[in-house]
C-alpha cells in the first residue's frame, strides 16, 4: 500500500476493520521519545492509528514553527510500525475515537493528571469502547538499532536526515562556514573540574586459573586532558580567544595540564587546591573496548578562599567576555556562589552563559543551572533532575526548560542524537548522531557543548549551532581520547557530509 493510500480520512472503513491502537500528537519531529510511545502502542492491538493535529489547532496554541500538517503525517506514516494517519483537520480526536471505536487510546502520561478539556472529552469517550491507557513507552539509554541494521546502512541514514534538516532550515554548508569565520570574534571563559584521562592498552592473557578474574598485560599507556579542560581546549582549537578557571591538585598531573593547555593557546588560572589531587581516571582497554574505570578522586566542596580566588577572577575577566561556560561535573568546583556570582555579571555585561552537568558516577541536578542561554543534559540527568522516570522525552524537556528558566537546551539521547529546543519551542529538531559505533564516546558531550557555545557566541542560531554541534561531536568519537578538534578539520567534515 503506498504513503498515500495510508493517510486516511476519520470515515475510511479500514480504520474499523481490525481492533485498533489510537496515538495522538503533533509530531512536528519524530525523535525516539515518540518511537518508544508507538513502539508500546502498537503491542495493544491489530492495528496502530495516529492521529495528527492541524496546522490551524497548532496555530491557535501559538506552538511556533512547524511543519505543515500534510509533511507531519508523511513523517510518520514512514514509520513501519504505523498502519494508518489521520489529519484531525475537519474532526476532533473525539469524533475519531467515535468513529472508530478503538480498542485502546493510548496518551502520553503528562495526559495523566493533566487533561485540557478536548483530551477530557477525548477520554470520556475512549472509555466507554475499550480502554485508556497513559504510556510514554519504555525508558531507556542504548540503541539496539545495531542488532537489526549494519553501520553503514545507519550512518548513511542519518546523513541524509541531516541534510534534510539542511534543507528545512535553508542552510548550506556557506552559511555554517560563514558561522565558523565568526568564532574568532569570540571570547569566552570555561570553569569547571580538571580531569586527566589516562588510557592504557592491554593484551587480554585470558581468565586467572586461581580465581574467576581476566588477567591482561599492560602495554603502554597515554594521558589526556578531560573534563572542563578539554572544553577549554576545543574551545581555542575552534578559534575562540579562551581563558580557562579550575582548582587542581599539587602534583605531576596539574603541570601536565597546564602544558597542555599552553600548548592548545588557553590561557589558565590553575588555582592549587593541597586538599584534593588532580582527578585522575584511568580506563584499562583490548583494543578499542574499554575493561574498566579506576578514578583518584577527591570530591569535597572548595574552602571559601578558593571560592573567593575563583569569582575575583571571573569578576575581573568579565567586562572583555561575552561568554561564560560551565562544565560541572560536581567535584566540588562549581558552588551555589560561583553560580550567583556569574549570574548577577552576566546581567551586569550582557554575558551569554552555557552550563553542561556530567553526573554519570555522582549526584547532580541539572537544575542548579537557572536562567542560562543554553543548558544541555542527557536524558537521564534531565530525569534526575525532574524526579520523573516516566513522562515522555516531550514532557520531560518542557518542563525542564520552564523549571530552569533556559533560552535553549540540547536533550542529549546518547547514540540517538539530541534534540534542541529553543525557550518559547519556536523550535523544536532533532539531530542524528552521525558515528553510531564510536570509537569512545568519553568526550561526544565535551565537545558538543564547545561547539554549541562557541556558535551561539558568534552569532549563529540555534538550528545552525545544532548541525555544527553535530559534526563536532562525531569527529571527536572517532578516535580514542579527548582531541581537540580544529576549526579546518570540522570545516573539511561538513563539506564531505553535505549535500
Amino acid at each position: 500500500m503506498s504513503i498515500n493510500n495510508k493517510i486516511v480520512s476519520i470515515n475510511n472503513s479500514v480504520l474499523s476493520a481490525d481492533s485498533v491502537s489510537l496515538c495522538y500528537g503533533h509530531f512536528n519531529l519524530t525523535h525516539p521519545g515518540h518511537l518508544r510511545y508507538l513502539q508500546h502502542a502498537k503491542t495493544l492491538a491489530d492495528k496502530l492509528v495516529v492521529a495528527i493535529i492541524s496546522d490551524k489547532e497548532l496555530d491557535e496554541d501559538s506552538f511556533g514553527h512547524h511543519f505543515s500538517e500534510e509533511e507531519r503525517a508523511e513523517s510518520v506514516i514512514n514509520l513501519q510500525i504505523v498502519d494508518y494517519v489521520v489529519i484531525l483537520n475537519k474532526s476532533t480526536l473525539d469524533d475519531l475515537i467515535d468513529a472508530i471505536k478503538p480498542k485502546a487510546l493510548v496518551l502520553g502520561k503528562e495526559f495523566e493528571q493533566k487533561q485540557p478539556k478536548k483530551i477530557s472529552l477525548a477520554i470520556s469517550t475512549a472509555n466507554k469502547e475499550g480502554s485508556v491507557k497513559f504510556h510514554a513507552g519504555e525508558v531507556h539509554y542504548f540503541n539496539s538499532n545495531l542488532l537489526y541494521r549494519n553501520v553503514s546502512d545507519i550512518e548513511s541514514s542519518n546523513r541524509n536526515k541531516l541534510n534534510s534538516i539542511c534543507k528545512d532550515y535553508n542552510i548550506n554548508v556557506n552559511n555554517l562556514e560563514d558561522r565558523l569565520n565568526n568564532f574568532s570574534n569570540s571570547k569566552l571563559v570555561v570553569i569547571g573540574d580538571t580531569i586527566v584521562d589516562n588510557y592504557v592498552a592491554c593484551d587480554a592473557l585470558g581468565m586467572s586459573a586461581e580465581a574467576p578474574v581476566l588477567v591482561v598485560k599492560e602495554l603502554e599507556n597515554r594521558e589526556f586532558i578531560g573534563g572542563a579542560a578539554i572544553v577549554a581546549s576545543h574551545v581555542a582549537a575552534l578559534g575562540a580567544k579562551c581563558h580557562y578557571i579550575s582548582v587542581v591538585g599539587e602534583d605531576d598531573q596539574s603541570n601536565m595540564v597546564s602544558k597542555s593547555l599552553i600548548d592548545q593557546g588557553v590561557s589558565a588560572d590553575l588555582i592549587v587546591d593541597t586538599s584534593r589531587p588532580t582527578t585522575y581516571k584511568t580506563r584499562y582497554m583490548v583494543e578499542n573496548q574499554k575493561l574498566f574505570r579506576v578514578s583518584r578522586i577527591k570530591d569535597h566542596k572548595i574552602s571559601e578562599e578558593i571560592e573567593q580566588k575563583i569569582i575575583s577572577k571571573i569578576t575581573a575577566l568579565a567586562p572583555d567576555i561575552n561568554g561564560i561556560l560551565v562544565s560541572d561535573f560536581v567535584y566540588g568546583v562549581i558552588t551555589q556562589n560561583i553560580l550567583d556570582t556569574i549570574s548577577n555579571l552576566s546581567k551586569q555585561f550582557d554575558i551569554k552563559l552555557y552550563g553542561d552537568l556530567q553526573c554519570s558516577s555522582q549526584v547532580g541536578k541539572v537544575s542548579k543551572f537557572d536562567g542560562f542561554d543554553l543548558i544541555t543534559p542527557t536524558e537521564k540527568e534531565s530525569r534526575i533532575a525532574l524526579d520523573d522516570d516516566e513522562s515522555g522525552i516531550e514532557w520531560v524537556a518542557t518542563t525542564l526548560l520552564k523549571s530552569t528558566n533556559s533560552k535553549n537546551m540540547l536533550m542529549k539521547l546518547g547514540s540517538d542524537g539530541f534534540i534542541a529546543y529553543s525557550s518559547n519551542l519556536s523550535y523544536r529538531q532533532d539531530f542524528p548522531a552521525l558515528s553510531v559505533n564510536p570509537v569512545d564516546v568519553t568526550g561526544a558531550g565535551d565537545s558538543l557543548f564547545a561547539a554549541m557555545s562557541v556558535s551561539l557566541s558568534s552569532g549563529a542560531s540555534l538550528i545552525e549551532a545544532s548541525i555544527i554541534g553535530t559534526f563536532m561531536a562525531s569527529l571527536v568519537v572517532k578516535e580514542v581520547g579527548n582531541i581537540p578538534i580544529t576549526n579546518d578539520r570540522l570545516n573539511q567534515y561538513m563539506l564531505e557530509v553535505l549535500e
